[in-house]
């Protein structure tokens, strides 16, 4: 496997989510990239850690400045012992770490001209304005992509300057869209309409091609066409009035076009943008911050609030035209000054995920790059009540590790947040954050506690994202590594691991007493099922819920507070469309049908039938039962490799061509529709055709499949397998090779006679493996087989096959991952962790957090309140307590505990019973549980 370099190879064993999101072309652009990134603090270090990961060619890591103690409030390679010591030097030994393919070197000394020309990108943070318009103009002369970077407090800002015309090859990272056409016009502007199963999705302006057009064959291959959008089926292309007539059938796709933008080159722009240029977003949208900004370079952050405001003013009458601000949010400036000398960790963490992808947009010309400004803040998280101030001693620095949070929250927040006791659901990429920001802002840093629970281990594919992770960590537990990651970072906080599935079944761990004594719980969890599952204790118990989520690029935060807002499993996404049974069997028309197909053949040949047959032999049993079993020990129980080859080539024959001359047969290929005389295969049904084994086949999908399911028919024996592809066509090719026997059908007059010729149970012993699917695993032939299968029912029906790449996608339904998202989302948590532990109350104080990093798309709203019921306008979080007395006539608890103790057990404090109401109109009636507490 290569290194990093021009002709390098992709480890898609270490890659392979991330590849999802930026697929093979961007990865070898970016594997081409040297990234400079100036500035070690916490920001600096955020930054470079994702871009790390992300694997470009080379990393450098720049500072002048040694570690200070308000530097370890964010920067999390930086100790206690490092203090005095150059930042940049330390954190490259640490970085360096986190990707072996990705050379990781510290550089202290100027930037200079020469220096900066060895880069591709150069990355700005903690920098002056100064240096900013130097290095600015320069890697704009250069042809040197730029991004400069900076927090203070709770703001943070963004500048990206990509040259005079960078070309941009997919500005959203979705998969080209494909339809199904059902007619095309002769006309100026043809108007093609698809099938009405589903919208094709197009936009006007997209570009597109066509295949498989019967008639008006002019389209077939021709060069990507414009369109425009004239309803959810319609669109319309070129002129096709000299086309020949549209006959049937085609497919259109959508072609992904490269796009140029322009970007501003003179940094110096601080001075004069315009305002629309800037893209403000969170509760003060306004110029002012890109006003504010331009004080503080010009005057760091040592002014108070007035003499800012004053600065600001004197600095704004200056300006002309768009650049000057009409009106400045006096209180906004104010309350920048008093903030700006904090460090936070949840902001860096946020800015540093945005700007690591815009790094990867720089290098790879994938996705659409931010325009040009951004601007961030989250002030709400200071006090709620309007005018409270925190005083200087308040804020002032204590010389611990929290110095950079205390400035912007004072010590008392500091305490609470030391006291906190947690509940981590999941310890994979967004735990990993999770973990890091808790360790820095101090969560469970005194009398608390977190407790992490993953049942998970560590595997390759985990360290591209799942930054606590190493390589020598493989095969250990995702929870208790990443325990001892996090007390590195800060030996203070408190964490406990576990490695329990979180569930009815551990509900005697995560009990009564276990949940009362929470402060609130955060799930990083990747089901539906397990976050339902959470929310309903957190209602339960009323705790606080930090929901959150990545797809891609694409990232949510929830937050659920008791009584305030709604709960998680108050609104859900609908559900997956799933696939028609007959279109599986019989009528597939897509790469996902024959993989879902395909995924079904590997559970119904090799896990359900060594589960299902049990094999206990003697007593009353089904016809079906004793059929399975006897099939499987006698007419089918291979006793060799050989054996084992032959069921292969037996089934390859079943599955790709004697059932598809079946369906021929059936349905045959000139068939019409009675009623309305169509074709019958037209439409979304493609006419297939069978194959005919060979083992020269040219794509070697033929002797894919049999060496695949093979091996796994072996293994579910318990027979040794192969990987001698010769040896396997000369069993093949061995005329004197019988075929295992067919089906077996079996009457209830056989029934009997069939046990007869059974084994013993005394005498009987045998055991069947089932396979469980595992998508990783590339020395298994679970995905051989898959995309063997897939590919070669796809060539039954003429429908293009795809790559192992994108088939383990699918198949596996792996959820595409990249360590930037994962950042920034949860920056947005911890900013509402925050808040919760000050106590909040007000709703409009959390934000739910929706972003898109590929557009890019950041979207902020309130919570939805949490619903009453229509009776007595109780909370989903109400219920009626009902505590027992021993003296008490016990009734319904009496008989409940009797019946139920021993199931129940000791951690169950109290029985839930549900009540069922109607009102006078004999309506049902939603109204509170009720909770009966038994001890």
């Amino acid at each position: 496997m290569a290194k990093n370099g021009n002709d390098a190879e992709i480890d898609e064993g270490l890659y392979s989510r991330q590849l999802y999101v930026l697929g093979h072309e961007a990865m070898k652009r970016m594997q081409n990239s040297n990234v400079l990134i100036s500035g070690m603090r916490g920001l600096g270090v955020e930054i470079a850690k994702n871009v790390i990961l992300g694997g470009v060619r080379s990393v450098t890591v720049h500072d002048q400045g040694v570690a200070e103690w308000r530097d370890l409030s964010s920067q999390f390679y930086l100790r206690e012992e490092d203090l005095g010591k150059n930042r940049a030097e330390v954190s490259q030994t640490r970085l360096a770490e986190l990707n072996n393919y990705v050379p990781v070197t510290a550089y202290t000394g100027a930037l200079t001209e020469d220096y900066i020309t060895k880069f591709q990108v150069v990355v700005l943070t903690n920098s002056s304005l100064e240096e900013q318009q130097h290095v600015g103009e320069l890697c704009h002369s250069r042809g040197l992509k730029l991004i400069v970077a900076d927090t203070r407090g709770l703001f943070g800002q963004l500048f990206c300057d990509f040259g005079e015309e960078m070309v941009v090859y997919d500005t959203n990272g979705e998969q080209p869209l494909s339809a199904m056409i059902s007619m095309i016009t002769k006309d100026s502007a043809g108007v093609v309409t698809c099938l009405d199963e589903a919208r094709h999705g197009f936009e006007s302006g997209d570009y597109v091609t066509f295949t498989e057009v019967q008639g008006m064959t002019e389209l077939n291959g021709c060069q990507p066409v414009e369109i425009k959008v004239l309803g959810p089926y319609t669109f319309s292309i070129c002129d096709t009035t000299g086309y020949t007539d549209y006959v049937r059938g085609g497919i259109v796709s959508q072609v992904k076009m490269p796009k140029k933008i322009l970007c501003h080159g003179d940094i110096a722009v601080l001075q004069k943008k315009s305002k629309s240029s800037c893209f403000f977003f969170n509760h003060h949208d306004s110029p002012t911050c890109h006003g504010s900004w331009k004080m503080f370079y010009l005057r760091v952050f040592q002014a108070d609030g007035e003499e800012l405001l004053t600065l600001a003013k004197e600095v704004n009458s200056a300006l002309t035209g768009s650049a000057k601000v009409e009106q400045f949010d006096e209180a906004l400036i104010k309350k920048l000054s008093f903030v700006a000398a904090g460090d936070l960790a949840p902001v860096n963490a946020f800015i540093g995920g945005l700007a690591a992808q815009e790094v990867m947009k720089a290098c790879t010309g994938k996705f659409m790059p931010i325009m040009q400004w951004l601007y961030f803040d989250a002030l709400e998280c200071l006090a709620e009540e309007e005018g409270v101030v925190l005083t200087e001693e308040e804020c002032a620095p204590r010389n611990c590790r929290y110095d950079g949070q205390i400035a912007v929250f004072g010590t008392k927040l500091q305490d609470l947040l030391g006291k906190q006791r947690y509940f981590l659901v999941g310890a994979g990429a967004i735990g990993c954050e999770l973990l890091k920001n808790f360790a820095m802002i101090g969560l469970a840093g005194g009398e608390g506690e977190v407790i992490v629970t993953d049942m998970d281990t560590i595997e390759k594919s985990n360290l591209n994202r799942q930054f606590l992770f190493r390589p020598s960590d493989v095969t250990k537990m995702k929870s208790d590594t990443a325990a001892a990651a996090v007390k590195q970072m800060n030996p203070s906080i408190r964490i406990t691991g576990h490695q329990n599935r979180v569930g009815p079944d551990t509900e005697r761990v995560y009990d009564d007493d276990f949940f009362e004594s929470l402060d609130g719980v955060a799930n990083a969890l990747d089901n539906v099922d397990a976050r339902m599952y959470m929310d309903r204790r957190c209602v339960y118990y009323r705790k606080p819920l930090l929901e959150s989520g990545t797809l891609g690029t694409k990232g949510n935060v929830q937050v659920v507070i008791p009584f305030l807002t709604e709960s998680y499993s108050s609104s859900q996404d609908p559900p997956e469309k799933s696939i028609p049974i007959c279109t599986l069997k019989n009528f597939p028309n897509a790469i996902e049908h024959t993989l879902q197909w395909a995924r079904d053949e590997f559970e119904g040949l090799f896990k359900q039938p060594p589960e299902n047959r049990t094999l206990k032999l003697p007593g009353a049993q089904p016809v079906e039962v004793l059929e399975a079993v006897y099939k499987s020990i006698v007419t089918d129980c291979p006793h060799s490799w050989a054996d084992c080859v032959a069921w292969a080539r037996n089934h390859w024959q079943c599955q790709y061509n004697n059932n598809i001359r079946q369906l021929l047969h059936n349905f045959p290929p000139e068939q019409v529709h009675i009623d309305s005389g169509a074709p019958f295969w037209s439409g979304p049904k493609r006419c297939p055709h069978a194959l005919d084994f060979s083992t020269s086949n040219v794509s070697m999908l033929h002797m894919d499949y049999v060496m695949a399911a093979a091996n796994l028919y072996a293994q579910t024996y318990g027979l040794p397998g192969s990987s001698d592809r010769a040896g396997v066509i000369k069993i093949l090719q061995d005329p004197m090779r019988h075929m295992l026997n067919g089906p077996l059908f079996i009457d209830d007059s056989r029934l009997e006679e069939l046990k007869t010729q059974l084994p013993s149970a005394e005498t009987f012993q045998f055991k069947l493996c089932p396979i469980d699917f595992e998508k990783d695993d590339d020395t298994n032939f679970h995905m051989d087989f898959i995309v063997a299968a897939s590919n070669l029912r796809a060539e039954n029906y003429d429908i293009p096959p795809t790559d192992r790449h994108k088939s383990k996608l699918i198949a596996g339904k792996i959820i595409p991952a990249i360590a930037t998202t994962t950042a920034a989302v949860v920056g947005l948590v911890c900013l509402e962790l925050i808040k919760i532990v000050q106590g909040h109350k007000k709703l409009e104080t959390y934000k739910n957090g929706f972003m898109n990093l590929a557009l890019p798309f950041f979207a902020f709203s309130e919570p939805i309140a949490a619903p009453r019921h229509k009776v007595g306008h109780f909370y989903v979080y109400h219920c009626f307590d009902v505590h027992m007395c021993p003296r008490c006539r016990k009734m319904m608890t009496e008989i409940v505990t009797k019946v139920s103790k021993k199931k129940l057990g000791k951690h169950v404090k109290a029985l839930v019973f549900e009540l069922c109401c109607n009102d006078l109109s004999d309506e049902d009636v939603e109204v509170p549980y009720v909770r009966y507490t038994i001890r």
